[in-house]
């Protein structure tokens, strides 16, 4: 019963609180009760003390008044003297009664108490009332002779005795009732002490259990969290509570999260597999079997079928181009309208189509020895551009999760670019067929028509040629300088082309690399492992200079457009202090962000611009600010414009130099990149952007004290965004004029740097490699030793002079072009002034790539020339020349 019931942690606290209550109440009735006792005792006893002093003394006034009125009657005869007698007659024994009562427990007092009314009752007897009797009869010589014995003053000197002796007893009596009552109070106090003491171990033990109960359980659940996110950690872990509470709540919710994590960790695994399963393939028959037989197992689907579009228009249908698991050509149509059926639907919507226990469907799966009718059939399209490719169809004898429609899903955003691509490729293939039997007809059938008119014309076309030729020669001084300006123009779109190629092959090289890197199957050795990691490094540094480059050639190309609304500014500090304090932290450098008092909550501009401009300006400050402090600073200016001033504590920019920084691939000088790193497109990117948005940039700038650039932004109005996006498509216009050259530049670059690689023994060969990449060091000595040879490491160019100094028996020298201290260029022309080493053979090593770059190399001393990144083929290939031109020599 106990169990059922859920005790969530506000009702163990609750439990808890209630249990140590009840202690406390338990506690303070005991000691009130006690309390209320000993009170009680207190006014019993001071009660009754007090009444028996007022009865002895009333007692004793009664016997004196009696005495005194006597006396003053036999004295006097006055009869009003007899009041107070007859009072005291009257009264004395009810008040003796009294004090009986109270005394009747204590037998001693008991006894003088008793003597007492004896003397009192003889004294009225033989003293008081004859003498009063003898005054009224006027028997005065009787009552002298009375008083000349007085046994009545004898009586009354002992009457006072006795109650001077009852009295003191009494006050004994009082102390000792005084003493036990402190003994009392004492022991009240020892067990308020012990019932507190008693109460609290129960409400720690009380507390200890609620609390023990409630951390246990956290603890696990941290303990098993901890374990997840470690790097050893498997997203197939879950975490187990017994407790029916919030913490188990947390459990399952962490639970939840975990598969979903799992659920979406296999989605992208299968994801990159499939992008590595589309890359090489050239034809569509091959690509569609092979994604039916990678995908297939990958749903659970035992059977599977792939239409390819056909035809146009109207004329448009599907045909089936490869089955997975079919049991021959009868299984499945073999073209289907659009329109048709269900998969013909699929096709016309371009929708998801999912039916689970079909009703009286002919099975479709079989084996060598039953068939099986499906349980669930799957329909997806395959997309490009919103235009319908190929339709997928999958069957199986289970139902389809959520988790394989989420896959497929997944996968179909990039493989209707594989599918597209590929049967673009196959069709340019066949019209450039068809193109080269048209040209060689067209070529036959001009040079007839030549042979026949020859004789006719031939003078004539001689001069329609030269006219033409002049013709032409004008056109192209005409064209010339046009060309020059679009020369730019060609680069901005070939970068541009080339970035979003090699973003395809470069994330599979990005993703597998750090799953080898990874290792989690251990399979590869420690030497493997750390190229792998190397690969990973290098092509994140790709990736991100590929960004870069995009960024600039999108806006050089004007293919970027500006999407204009309101930008809260007061949302851009948390947003910047979000991304860079980490930064400023790491570095110790003060992180400033202050905005004016009259700047506006919101601006119209392009955010993302504006968030793109500012992040580059302080990865710049902070980039070369070793201590100090960078300001970000947002000020309204009287010309309605939005300045923003990043000001920082850094190396500064020489005057001559704060111009150049601001165009594509330059630095304040060679040193910058090696201390610094980045590409210097950043600024660029920058100018660009803040020229796009209507605005400028300043720059004020102190070698040594720092720099503060300083942007410049309007109000985008509509009328403004519609100037820029008039410019912004006329460029891009112009861009697509030029595709068709730019892609035929492409063409030509790429067949400059591609060689055929030929293999060669390099075993016993010194080789000096000077490079201060550790991650080129670390790939280049293991490739280069993988063929044998001896490899020396130099980290600079002074270095290389020293070891060459030292020993000069090297057969070959690797020259990185761009080091500190001393760079390869001014390395070389030091080693060509050696007469011993003005034959050693020298391959420079650089990433930049252009014509200038190789001169200047030849003209330091390299022998030969190969730019970053390298081809080992092509490294091997140049190294084996110039090693047998050295054996020759």
């Amino acid at each position: 019963m106990l169990r059922a019931f859920k005790f969530n942690i506000r009702s163990k606290i609750v439990i808890g609180y209630f249990l140590i209550l009840i202690c406390l109440g338990v506690s303070i009735v005991t000691v009130t009760d006690r309390i209320e006792a000993l009170q009680n005792e207190v006014e019993t006893i001071t009660t009754r003390d007090v009444e028996i002093h007022n009865l002895i003394a009333s007692i004793q006034y009664d016997a004196i008044s009696m005495e005194t009125a006597q006396r003053g009657f036999l004295l006097t005869g006055d009869e009003s003297y007899l009041a107070p007698y007859n009072k005291g007659v009257s009264q004395w024994e009810a008040n003796y009664n009294s004090l009986y009562a109270y005394i009747s427990d204590n037998p001693s007092t008991k006894k003088e108490l008793e003597e007492i009314k004896v003397t009192i009752q003889d004294w009225i007897i033989k003293a008081g009332e004859p003498t009063i009797a003898m005054k009224k009869q006027g028997m005065e010589d009787d009552i002298i002779a009375f008083f000349q014995n007085d046994v009545g003053k004898q009586q009354m000197d002992d009457l006072r005795t006795k109650f001077d002796a009852i009295g003191n007893q009494e006050v004994q009596s009082t102390k000792l009732h005084i003493i036990d009552l402190e003994n009392k109070n004492r022991l009240l106090t020892i067990g308020i002490y012990v019932l507190l003491l008693i109460a609290s171990i129960i409400s720690f033990m009380i507390v200890s259990f609620v609390s023990r109960s409630i951390v246990k359980t956290i603890k696990q659940v941290v303990s098993t969290i901890t374990e997840i996110a470690s790097s050893g950690g498997s997203l197939a872990t879950r975490i187990h509570v017994n407790t029916k509470d919030e913490i188990k709540e947390l459990g399952d919710a962490t639970n939840q999260l975990l598969a979903s994590l799992e659920a979406q960790s296999w989605i992208q695994s299968n994801v990159a597999e499939m992008a590595t399963m589309t890359q090489g393939i050239n034809n569509i028959e091959l690509l569609a079997q092979s994604f039916l037989t990678k995908v297939a197992p990958m749903v659970n689907a035992t059977y599977g079928v792939f239409y390819i579009r056909r035809g146009t228009g109207d004329q448009q249908r599907l045909e089936k181009l490869a089955s997975y698991a079919g049991s021959g050509e009868e299984t499945g149509k073999v073209s289907i309208r659009f329109g048709e059926g269900l998969v013909g639907q699929c096709a016309l919507e371009k929708r998801v189509f999912l039916i689970n226990q079909p009703k009286e469907q002919a099975p479709l799966i079989t084996t060598g020895l039953v068939d099986f009718e499906p349980r669930s059939v799957l329909m997806v399209p395959i997309e490009y551009e919103d235009r319908l490719e190929a339709v997928i169809e999958f069957a199986s004898l289970e139902s389809f999760t959520s988790l394989h429609l989420k896959l497929l899903e997944e996968i179909e955003k990039d493989f209707g670019i594989a599918v597209n691509n590929v049967a673009g490729r196959m069709e340019v293939e066949r019209l450039l067929s068809e193109s080269q039997v048209l040209t060689e007809e067209l070529q036959m059938q001009q040079e007839e028509m030549r042979m026949t008119t020859e004789h006719l014309e031939e003078q004539y076309l001689i001069a329609e040629q030269k006219t033409k030729e002049l013709e032409k020669a004008k056109e192209e001084l005409e064209d010339y300088s046009e060309q020059l300006q679009k020369s730019s123009q060609y680069k901005t779109n070939f970068l541009a082309n080339m970035s979003h190629e090699l973003r395809t092959p470069l994330n599979s090289i990005l993703i597998l690399s750090q799953l080898l890197a990874e290792n989690e199957n251990q399979t590869l050795n420690e030497d493997e492992a750390g190229f792998a990691k190397v690969i990973h490094t290098s092509g994140t540094d790709l990736l991100k200079l590929i960004d870069d480059i995009l960024d600039l050639s999108k806006i050089e190309a004007g293919k970027v457009i500006l999407t204009v609304d309101e930008v809260n500014l007061t949302e851009i500090p948390e947003l910047m202090k979000l991304t860079f304090n980490p930064i400023a932290e790491k570095k110790d450098i003060a992180f400033v962000i202050e905005m004016d008092a009259n700047l506006p909550n919101v601006w119209y501009t392009d955010g993302q611009r504006l968030q793109q401009i500012l992040k580059n300006l302080l990865s710049n400050a902070f980039k070369f600010t070793d201590k100090g402090s960078v300001q970000l600073r947002f000020e309204h200016t009287s010309q309605d414009m939005l300045a923003i001033s990043v000001t920082d504590t850094g190396i500064g920019i020489p005057k001559d130099k704060q111009k150049l920084i601001f165009e594509a691939f330059q630095q304040v000088d060679g040193n910058t990149n090696r201390l610094y790193g980045g590409t210097g497109l950043g600024l660029s990117i920058c100018s660009e952007f803040v020229k796009l948005l209507g605005g400028s940039i300043e720059l004020n700038s102190t070698i040594d004290k720092g720099s503060c650039f300083t942007v410049y932004l309007p109000q985008l109005s509509q009328e403004k965004l519609d100037s820029i996006l008039l410019a912004q498509q006329e460029a891009a216009a112009a861009a697509e004029l030029m595709a068709a050259e730019s892609e035929v530049l492409e063409q030509e670059m790429i067949q400059q740097i591609t060689e055929n690689a030929r293999t060669s023994e390099f075993a016993g060969k010194k080789v000096l490699l000077v490079e201060d990449d550790a991650r080129n060091v670390f790939a280049l000595v293991h490739a280069l030793e993988s063929k044998n040879m001896q490899v020396t490491v130099a980290g600079n160019g002074k270095r290389c002079l020293e070891i060459l100094r030292s020993e000069s028996d090297f057969d070959l020298v690797l020259m990185d072009i761009m080091m500190p201290l001393m760079d390869g260029y001014e390395t070389m022309r030091e080693m060509r002034k050696d007469s011993q080493l003005q034959s050693l053979p020298i391959i420079a090593l650089t990433a930049k790539a252009m014509k200038a770059d190789r001169d200047k190399c030849l003209e330091a001393g390299a022998s030969d020339y190969i730019s970053k990144p390298l081809q080992m083929d092509q490294l091997f290939s140049l190294m084996r020349v110039w090693l047998t031109k050295q054996v020759g020599n």
